[in-house]
């Protein structure tokens, strides 16, 4: 392997700390390629460079391990992800909320923040919440914490909680997450313009190592996937598809409000005018493709949630999805919702507060961007 060459030196470093040497579809080089060339325009800091090269350094473990796994039981990679339920939207649009009130429900089968960052060996079923990597993605988070003490008031995710599927996509490195830790144009234009069916075979492959030894009707989530409903689709053909929906005004100050923040640890540069143009356009990517795949998939099942609906009456939305989705909502269920509801306020870290002013943005041009009004 040519270490001169930066990807294979990452590469080489992720063999070497692992022992294995199978990265699977070399497609992912193409992400990692864009990435790599993208992060002197984040201008990180040297604690910056630091985090994500272990965030790149992670990825590429993870990949190989599940390469391995995968490839090594052959029954794992035979076995179906029957008919998952996929909720998507814009970010900030009430999809943390929905997934933590769908995984309550020991019926299905949620992706806890834990598993995605350490996937191997898969969890057992009967330690999802109680697995000895829970501490250690905790003590992660307490990092985050520590460094950006005002984040968790505007996006937490305990370490037993479910996350969403951008961790498991970052290991083909076609994910938003990356631009979430960090300000990268030239990997922001490549993530949109780039087809990912790739990415979400690996991301199918991922759910079956995770659901062969804890397994269950997988209820998962991302904003991401309204960028690439197509590719979701051929995975899994079969999938429900909760869309939530928010006036856009806030949506777009509270996103740009997250990334600023979320990116601002790892850079002291003002990234605000690009933050402004590019969220704006991926909002409207998230849009316009995910209106477009319903048409071209008529039979698919979807099913729209406004948030307001969502604030006002949690248990209600959540009784409509288990019906659309072939469920119904028990007593014991929905009782183990509503302590969820009780233990996860809203402002229960502080109040967000946030203003498209911030960001040189007027209502009028959000709204036209993302309706046409």
């Amino acid at each position: 392997m040519d270490t001169t060459d930066p990807l294979a030196a990452l590469e080489a470093d992720a063999v070497a700390a692992t022992g294995l040497d199978d990265f699977g579809d070399p497609s992912y080089r193409e992400g990692l390629a864009a990435l790599v060339d993208s992060l002197g325009e984040a201008q990180l800091t040297e604690l910056g460079h630091a985090a994500l090269a272990q965030q790149i350094g992670t990825a590429l473990r993870n990949r190989l391990r599940i390469v391995d796994w995968h490839r090594t039981r052959p029954a794992v990679g035979e076995a179906s992800v029957g008919a998952p339920l996929f909720v998507v939207g814009l970010p900030r649009t009430g999809t943390t909320l929905l997934s933590g009130l769908l995984a309550a429900d020991p019926r299905r089968r949620a992706l806890y923040r834990w598993e995605a960052t350490d996937p191997v060996p898969p969890p057992e079923a009967a330690t999802l919440t109680t697995d000895p990597r829970i501490a250690t993605a905790e003590a992660a988070s307490g990092l985050l914490d520590a460094l950006n003490p005002g984040f968790k008031t505007i996006h937490h995710e305990p370490a037993d909680g479910p996350t969403e599927c951008v961790t498991l996509l970052a290991q083909h490195f076609t994910s938003l997450l990356w631009e979430t830790l960090a300000n990268l144009p030239t990997y922001g234009r490549w993530l949109l313009a780039v087809d990912q069916h790739a990415a979400y075979a690996h991301h199918r492959m991922v759910l079956q190592v995770l659901q062969s030894r804890a397994p269950g009707r997988w209820s998962l989530k991302s904003p991401h996937h309204g960028l690439a409903l197509d590719a979701l689709l051929a995975q899994y053909p079969d999938a429900r598809v909760v869309v939530t929906h928010r006036d856009p005004v806030p949506v777009i100050g509270s996103l740009c409000s997250l990334v600023r923040s979320l990116s601002g640890t790892f850079s002291a540069a003002d990234h605000t005018a690009y933050i402004r143009t590019h969220w704006l356009d991926v909002a409207a990517s998230i849009v316009e493709r995910t209106a477009a795949t319903r048409s071209r998939h008529p039979t698919v099942a979807f099913l729209d949630v406004e948030y307001d609906r969502l604030v006002a009456d949690p248990i209600g939305v959540v009784r409509e999805i288990a019906a659309f989705d072939g469920m119904d909502l028990t007593a014991g269920v929905e009782a183990r919702m509503r302590a969820y509801l009780a233990a996860h306020a809203a402002d229960r870290f502080g109040r967000h507060e946030y203003s498209l002013a911030d960001f040189a943005l007027h209502p009028d041009e959000v709204r036209e961007r993302l309706t046409g009004a």
